[in-house]
């Protein structure tokens, strides 16, 4: 070990480059773990959104458009479109105590409802990470229509 520390100086000398290149990548991955840590909500698999929602009777709210939700949803899941989300309302502020998990139809619009719902005081938030694509990728199968839009 102490042979390669003592051929550290003479690699980044000879390579200023690829040194710059690998600090570079490891700061983006340090930054990146620590905004994952902070953010206050967890993202879930498609098979650990299942637990939550077989174990915890989780809300499950997607967010993704009129015409996504009723092509295809998690069973279960309410319809709230992300122009009308608001973290406020009397509905979703009973829940506020309770686990909610959001999803969208790739993963992006969930994740900003998420942090919305963070901001209002909500203790138990979950993305699922992937969207509604990690969940058909998965093989779970989806509701149609509808019948849980709210």
């Amino acid at each position: 070990m102490s042979e390669i520390l003592n051929r550290l100086p003479e690699f980044i000398g000879n390579h200023p480059f690829l040194s710059l290149g690998f600090i570079g990548v490891l700061a983006a991955l340090i930054a990146s773990e620590v905004a994952r840590v902070t953010r206050g909500y967890k993202a879930l698999t498609p098979g650990g959104l299942t637990q939550l929602i077989n174990r915890n009777n989780a809300l499950l709210i997607d967010v993704s458009s009129i015409q996504d939700y009723e092509q295809g949803h998690v069973a279960g899941a309410r319809h709230v479109a992300m122009s009308q989300f608001d973290p406020e309302n009397k509905d979703l502020a009973k829940a506020r105590e309770l686990p909610v998990a959001i999803y969208c139809k790739n993963g992006q619009t969930s994740a900003t409802a998420a942090k919305r719902l963070k901001k209002a005081g909500f203790t138990d938030v979950y993305t699922l990470d992937g969207g509604l694509r990690s969940w058909t990728e998965a093989q779970l199968p989806l509701a149609k229509g509808r019948n849980n839009s709210k």
